[in-house]
C-alpha cells in the first residue's frame, strides 16, 4: 500500500480490509452452521490446503503480491481477484436464492458480492488512473489467467452446472 499516495485510495483500501475480515468472519460462521461433519468442515476450513482448485487460486493472488511485478500489473490482478475469482461461487449461490433456498446463505452472498464488486470497480478506477498502463497483450493474458483459473474452480467444485429451470 506504501504505491498508493492518493489519501481517499489509501482510505478505500483501509475499509476493504476491514470488509474482508467480515466476509471471513461471515464464511466461518456459514460453515459452522451448515457443514455438521467435522472432517468436512476441517476440509473446507483449510481449502487452500486441501481443495487443489482453491490452493491454485489462492497461489496466484498470492503472486502477485510479490512488489518486483509492476504497481499496475498488481492492480490489474488484483480486480481479477475480486471480479473473477468470486463469480463461480456467487452464481452458484444466487442460484439458491432464485429457488428460495437457503436464505441466510444467499443474503450474505448478496451484501459480499456488492462488496467484492465495488472492490472490482476501485481497482480499474484505481488503474484508469495510472500513467504507466500495461500493454493490451499484457492486460489480456493476465485477464485470460485469472479465467483459466476460475473455469477450473467452476468445473471441480461444482462438478455438475445447475439445471436451467
Amino acid at each position: 500500500m506504501r504505491e498508493v499516495q492518493l489519501p481517499e485510495a489509501r482510505a478505500f483500501y483501509g475499509f476493504q480490509i476491514a470488509i474482508e475480515n467480515i466476509h471471513s468472519e461471515m464464511y466461518s460462521l456459514l460453515l459452522e452452521t451448515y457443514i455438521k461433519d467435522p472432517a468436512e468442515k476441517s476440509r473446507l476450513f483449510h481449502a487452500i490446503e486441501t481443495i487443489p482448485c482453491v490452493a491454485r487460486k489462492a497461489q496466484w493472488a498470492l503472486r502477485w503480491i510479490d512488489a518486483s511485478d509492476t504497481f499496475a500489473e498488481r492492480i490489474l490482478a488484483f480486480a481479477c481477484v475480486e471480479g473473477i475469482f468470486f463469480s463461480g461461487s456467487f452464481c452458484s449461490i444466487f442460484w439458491l436464492k432464485k429457488r428460495g433456498l437457503m436464505p441466510g446463505l444467499t443474503f450474505s452472498n448478496e451484501l459480499i458480492s456488492r462488496d467484492e464488486g465495488l472492490h472490482c470497480d476501485f481497482a480499474c478506477l484505481l488503474y484508469s488512473l495510472l500513467n504507466n498502463k500495461l500493454s493490451e497483450e499484457r492486460v489480456r493474458g493476465i485477464i485470460a489467467d485469472a479465467v483459466d483459473i476460475e473455469k477450473e474452480f467452476v468445473c471441480d467444485a461444482l462438478p455438475r452446472a445447475p439445471s436451467s429451470e
